[in-house]
């Protein structure tokens, strides 16, 4: 449905964007493929597409090309032509908008409100009328919080909605999202996604979305796109295209070959061989008691605020536990201090001697050699944890400081199909490579306990199916693995326990908890 379909779009003034690719193409500097080869694609004003394809297809690439941010690389080559509304993009850039899939890279500000009106400023739009859209604009994706509340303290998936605030609040004729709920809870959302919707019922504005759940955006966009899969290095453009109901109809099995997330498909997953049971099961590694997490530090007669208190964790060899609540609840706080990277700021937390192995009972006084060899952590933001010039020297980087070989780097480039980047420099990845890499540098190194924080963020289903394979064998063999994500059917197919934060308080049966309610933190545990 284009523009004209949207009765209210003259409304507020923003007129639909045009999209026109012919022959385009972007080869990243030192990289032997193309990220995108010979795309032709017409998307007309006020259309809503949802574009689609593995990981790696070029997805993300496309869209920061339509915002006008690919060309601080200098030694990138361009093919063929890409214009909005007849005209280079980089004369187009005031009238897009593009949320990234890393939510740290959109806060520019200090303080939420003032972030929300930064892209409005730059754009010039009169103070008084940016003013009444910040509170709106934060209204709509369900960020209930103080103008002057510090953008700092927000959880990753509340940066998510403070990017979309953002991009509302400008009112651009063309809307670009790259996995904008990926971070977010299932409440979140259908928020964020609601709020998309009413703005382009407002405004009319050209809608460009990156997803790989199709069901999400199912019943918002009037088109899907999907890239084709790398074959032979290259991307080969547009695999599909057509109106959603058609698409799915027709090339069901096709879209679930090339790792699309079709609704109500689930790909297999190899099963445990083994339960944690016995000697595995009995080794317990890591146990907390009325555990309180927090990002701040306590200073004098200023105590931290706990992000959550919970009253008992236990992590044994071949567990696993899954960390799942709203967004803000403290999950990633949690996480980080089991890991031994945040200090506790109440409770106790006490490595047994399976784990320790001489380096006593507190994670967070390991150096580091003992620590990666002992937990390993994937941040939620993969960069984070980049420390070299490529894929592989990335996944050599531990073993070298622990004085081990490289023995398990080619099978982790192979079974995360990362083979074909080994050499290109980790920042160029697309956001499921970057991910699958985080998590690739961390096995590396052959931790007993895996910290894993939104492990399978911007996977499509191939991909999901490969690591979620990977760690039950990981399991089998006596790995715990914790695990901060609100991935449903990755939580169903790993098993094991689930520790709820949040508001609703309930203790799970079964024969060992996970946590259990605290009225400081409200939390529930689950034994499945």
């Amino acid at each position: 449905m284009g523009s004209a379909g949207r009765s209210s779009a003259g409304d507020v003034g923003v007129a639909p964007a045009r999209i026109s690719a012919k022959g385009w193409g972007w080869q990243h500097s030192g990289r032997a493929a193309k990220a995108i080869h010979d795309l032709n694609l017409a998307i007309e004003p006020g259309e809503r597409v949802l574009l689609l394809g593995p990981s790696g297809a070029g997805k993300s690439t496309l869209l920061h090309a339509l915002a006008g941010v690919l060309g601080a690389d200098e030694d990138a080559d361009e093919f063929g032509s890409l214009l909005i509304d007849g005209a280079p993009v980089a004369q187009a850039r005031g009238r897009t908008g593009l949320m990234q899939q890393d939510p740290d890279s959109q806060v520019v500000l200090s303080r939420i409100g003032d972030d929300v009106a930064f892209g409005a400023e730059n754009l010039a739009v009169p103070r008084e009328e940016i003013w009444r859209r910040v509170p709106a604009a934060l209204d709509a994706v369900g960020l209930a919080l103080p103008l002057d509340h510090p953008s700092s303290a927000l959880s990753g998936g509340q940066k998510q909605r403070l990017g979309l605030a953002g991009m509302l609040a400008m009112r651009p004729g063309l809307l670009l999202l790259d996995e904008p709920t990926a971070n977010l809870d299932p409440a979140g959302v259908v928020d964020v996604r609601d709020a998309v919707r009413r703005s382009l019922d407002e405004t009319g504005a050209t809608l460009v979305v990156v997803e790989h759940r199709v069901s999400v955006w199912l019943d918002v966009v009037d088109r899907i796109v999907v890239l084709a899969p790398t074959a032979a290095g290259e991307p080969g453009g547009v695999l599909l295209d057509g109106p959603p109901a058609a698409v799915l109809a027709q090339a069901g099995g096709l879209l679930m070959a090339a790792g699309v997330w079709v609704p109500g498909h689930v790909p297999a997953v190899r099963p445990r061989t083994s339960l944690p049971s016995g000697d595995a099961g009995s080794r317990l590694l890591l146990e907390a008691e009325d555990l309180a997490v927090s990002r701040q530090k306590s200073r004098r007669g200023h105590p931290a605020v706990p992000a959550a208190v919970v009253p008992s964790v236990r992590i044994s060899a071949g567990q696993v536990l899954s960390v799942t609540g709203p967004n803000g609840a403290g999950k990633s706080t949690l996480a980080l201090t089991l890991a031994g990277l945040l200090p506790a700021v109440g409770g106790r937390l006490h490595a047994n001697e399976p784990l320790a192995r001489g380096a006593g009972s507190a994670p967070l006084k390991w150096r580091g050699r003992e620590l990666i060899s002992r937990i390993g952590t994937v941040f939620q933001e993969p960069e984070h944890q980049f420390v070299t010039g490529s894929v592989r020297d990335e996944l050599l980087f531990a073993p070298r400081l622990l004085g081990q070989g490289g023995e398990k780097v080619e099978e982790l480039l192979t079974r995360l199909r990362l083979d074909h980047v080994a050499d290109a420099n980790p920042f160029t990845l697309s956001g499921g490579e970057k991910r699958r890499l985080s998590v690739a540098t961390v096995l590396a190194a052959s931790p007993q306990v895996l910290v894993l924080d939104e492990p399978t963020f911007g996977q499509d289903a191939n991909t999901w199916a490969e690591l979620a394979s990977l760690l039950t064998e990981l399991l089998d063999a006596g790995t715990a693995v914790v695990s901060v994500t609100h991935d449903a059917a990755f939580t169903t197919v790993l098993g094991g326990d689930r520790l709820v934060l949040g508001d609703t308080v309930e203790v799970g049966d079964g024969d060992r908890s996970a946590g259990t309610a605290h009225p400081a933190a409200p939390a529930k545990a689950v034994r499945r």
